[in-house]
């Protein structure tokens, strides 16, 4: 009798989550893109078994490191002050579990494990999200810290392994872990204070994506008001503190002004995490950065996520153009994978076991093997050797 009680309550537990997503599908309309499971897309290239084995090999030899992600959507566990859209969206839980098997299953390394900042603040207005509210008092910071415990339980539970120094992920490969890379998508809860840098990074972060969704105390983002405003006086004491403590930068987000703000005040390279450049290949994107930018990034030795968001690309084989792209404009040193895994627009990369087919697709495609472990690790790898304290 037991047992068959608890086998109706499992089933009426299982209603209840299809009825809370079909609802929040239902609420967040158009918006309901960045939260919600679709089809998987067709890859658009021919693959073997053949391929595949081969490129599981060398992801064994050769880590994967995904940039910007946020596995199992941690960031909206507890989260207050919501709009009922987000409610919704909150509903429908979380599944770190899940995308680390993803990720065990695919040979990836290590990714980053994002919070975001403004997440209560988001709403989805004109079927796109954006900020619809301003921050109460000490709710910023309040909200990084909750975020960050959460993170933290996923390495204390032994879910993931902690990534605190690039000399942490060769730990973490032998014991057979995936790594946690903490960042944050915007600076918010800095709310403009240098010290508190300190703070976050004694509290295990590693990066923070300086703007996303709102224009802060540091800068201004890419979309909506402020686009045409820069980095500022605080913003400018934040990338100082963010290169003394050997914290990585990253533009994805920031308006052009601002990114280039950072890059005249910073002593270390920089990120621009998940973004492609302008081009008249697809429709004008407000989310990707100007040629001049790329370049000035790279030239100051720094990396961009290539991001496969379904801006003109509609299966994996668009998300190796793009790659090829990314090259073409700045050189096969300076290219990363930032896929925003589990928060993405109309993904063409569906989930972590796709990363053997990737890689098959990039050495098909003539990168040799050297290029391509550099493409899906071994830059950003450098490069957070080169920051890190």
């Amino acid at each position: 009798m037991i047992e068959e009680n608890k086998k109706g309550i499992e089933v009426m537990m299982n209603r209840r989550k299809l009825l809370i997503g079909a609802g929040a599908v239902t609420a967040l309309g158009a918006g309901g893109w960045w939260f919600t499971r679709k089809q998987p897309v067709p890859i658009g290239f021919d693959v073997d078994e053949q391929h595949i084995s081969a490129a599981r090999e060398f992801l064994r030899q050769n880590p994967a490191f995904d940039i910007h992600a946020h596995p199992g959507r941690t960031f909206v566990r507890g989260a207050k002050g919501l709009s009922l859209k987000l409610k919704a969206y909150q509903a429908m839980g979380t599944f770190e579990k899940k995308t680390v098997a993803d990720m065990e299953a695919g040979l990836v390394a290590a990714a980053s494990f994002a919070s975001v900042s403004d997440f209560h603040l988001l709403d989805v207005k004109d079927k796109r999200l954006q900020v619809v509210r301003d921050f109460a008092p000490g709710e910023a910071w309040n909200s990084f810290k909750l975020q960050n415990a959460n993170m933290q339980k996923l390495v204390s539970d032994g879910l993931v392994f902690s990534l605190k120094s690039p000399n942490d992920l060769p730990k973490a490969r032998a014991v057979g872990k995936v790594g946690a890379w903490l960042t944050a998508e915007g600076g918010d809860f800095l709310e403009g204070s240098s010290e508190r840098v300190f703070d976050a990074y004694e509290m295990g972060l590693r990066s923070i994506t300086l703007m996303h969704f709102r224009g802060s105390e540091i800068g201004y983002i890419m979309t909506g008001r402020g686009m045409n405003y820069g980095l500022t006086t605080a913003g400018k004491s934040v990338v100082k503190a963010m290169n003394n403590v050997g914290m990585m930068i990253d533009l994805a987000h920031a308006s052009e002004r601002t990114s280039f703000g950072v890059l005249a005040n910073t002593e270390q390279p920089v990120m621009c995490s998940h973004t492609h450049i302008k081009s008249d290949k697809v429709p004008i994107v407000t989310r990707f950065i100007s040629k001049e930018l790329a370049v000035e990034i790279a030239n100051g030795g720094g990396i961009i996520g290539a991001w496969p968001a379904g801006f003109g690309i509609t299966d994996l084989n668009g998300y190796i153009d793009r790659i090829f792209d990314l090259i073409d404009y700045v050189g096969v040193d300076h290219v990363a994978l930032g896929t925003d895994m589990d928060a993405n627009y109309k993904p063409v990369f569906d989930d972590y076991r796709q990363m053997p087919v990737l890689v098959a697709g990039l050495l098909a495609r003539g990168l040799s093997r050297e290029e391509t472990a550099k493409i899906i690790g071994g830059n950003f790898i450098r490069l957070w050797q080169q920051i890190s304290k």
